[in-house]
């Protein structure tokens, strides 16, 4: 009988490692389900390029996994069940239940907008490629009005910042206010800052710093002290959160959510499963827990492909680099800015900002699709066969906990 593997989740981490797992290990010896919500891949890099109105490649996921043999499911993931080793999945012929051997689990994040009454309600989001999609009908009504209507973004992460300077430089008819909790791009070097509010000047973006949303209404945000920002389409960008399917499963998860892995992306609780993306909760080579981007899914998603190939097959785990080097940000089309961080994830004093930068992440942007529609390029083309009897159960996982690798 074949080794099953079910992958949870096709963006940018699962699918990688579905790809690659498909070329490294022996078709004779294993089986690959890809379990997707929607039949193509979303390129949620670009989610705030799609709302602002700019046309968004969405390759199909049969034709990105043609010729490698995994095998596209396209149904929801309404429950797990790591004792039976079985996913429970809901679809338009009624959904059923998959049996697995080993599970990756990479169903990522979305917005969070429950932490602010009324905004889950009334607000926008460019976490998937639906609610990007309303975003964008929502602009284009306001862009239809003649007069153009208001814009309020709440939240100064990366998405955030990319968000509000997107849709000045694209809608420039519009008023798009930025609202941070703290200072305007605080996790950046002093120059990256300054270089952030010179394009934030020049686009139109009005910022309110040290600003705390207390409400979310039809037409208007609600601040602390009392302030009322009238808004015809609020965009909620403060914060991501994962789903609480791994945590009903009893997985041992973070009080956020995310499973617990060792360092090679193993759940300390439950051996045959396997977690990347945002949906893990795994420490950098530094010792801090790696962020939510896109970054981290290409880390977490190597180890994880040395990982369970090597298990499968009796070989040494291979131990890959866990590091968090920089931030890219687009500032719109032609600006951006290219952070790099040091060991302990601080910004480092030089940046690159400009054109140059807004051309490494459109090349960042590019490389990932095409990353992900090429999943199995350049590896080995010797699929290896699986152990008589591949390792399945990790009687050393505590040990993992404090990092160790286990062959």
């Amino acid at each position: 009988m074949k080794h099953r593997i079910v992958v949870l989740g096709a963006g940018y981490a699962g699918a990688y490692v579905a790809g690659n797992l498909a070329r490294r290990l022996a078709s004779a010896d294993t089986e690959i389900t890809v379990v997707n919500a929607v039949p193509d891949f979303v390129q949620r890099l670009r989610l705030h390029q799609l709302a602002a109105g700019r046309e968004i490649e969405a390759p199909q996921l049969t034709e990105v996994f043609a010729g490698t043999g995994i095998r596209v499911r396209v149904a929801r993931v309404t429950a797990l069940d790591p004792e039976r080793r079985v996913v429970v999945v809901a679809d338009d012929n009624g959904g059923g239940e998959l049996e697995y051997d080993t599970l990756l689990y990479a169903l990522g994040s979305q917005g969070d907008a429950h932490s602010v009454p009324g905004a889950a309600e009334h607000a926008f989001d460019v976490a998937a490629r639906p609610s990007a999609l309303r975003l964008r009908e929502r602009l284009n009504e306001l862009g239809g009005r003649g007069e153009g209507g208001r814009v309020v973004v709440v939240g100064d992460g990366h998405t955030g910042i990319e968000t509000a300077t997107e849709i000045a430089e694209a809608r420039p008819g519009l008023s798009v206010a930025l609202i941070a909790r703290g200072e305007l791009g605080a996790r950046l070097s002093a120059g990256a800052r300054a270089h952030l509010r010179r394009a934030c000047d020049r686009l139109g973006v009005t910022v309110l710093e040290h600003t705390r949303v207390e409400a979310v209404e039809a037409t208007r945000v609600l601040c602390a002290g009392g302030t009322a920002l009238a808004s015809d389409a609020t965009v909620w960008t403060a914060g991501f959160a994962v789903g609480p399917l791994a945590a009903a499963a009893g997985l041992e998860v973070t009080d956020q959510g995310r499973i617990v892995v060792d360092r090679t992306m193993r759940s300390v609780s439950h051996p045959e499963v396997y977690a990347v993306g945002d949906s893990v909760h795994a420490v950098g080579d530094n010792g801090r827990p790696l962020p939510m981007s896109c970054g981290s899914a290409g880390y977490t998603g190597r180890q994880a492909i040395e990982a369970i190939v090597g298990r499968l097959t009796g070989r040494k785990v291979a131990r890959t680099k866990l590091v968090h080097q920089y931030n890219a940000i687009s500032l719109g089309r032609r600006d951006g800015i290219w952070q790099a961080v040091d060991g302990e994830g601080r910004a480092k004093p030089a940046y690159s900002g400009g054109r140059r930068a807004a051309r490494i992440k459109a090349v960042i942007e590019k490389g990932s699709l095409w990353g992900t529609s090429h999943p199995t390029f350049g590896l080995p083309r010797r699929r290896r066969r699986l152990a008589a009897a591949p390792e399945t159960s990790a009687p050393e996982a505590s040990a993992g906990r404090s990092g160790s690798v286990a062959a």
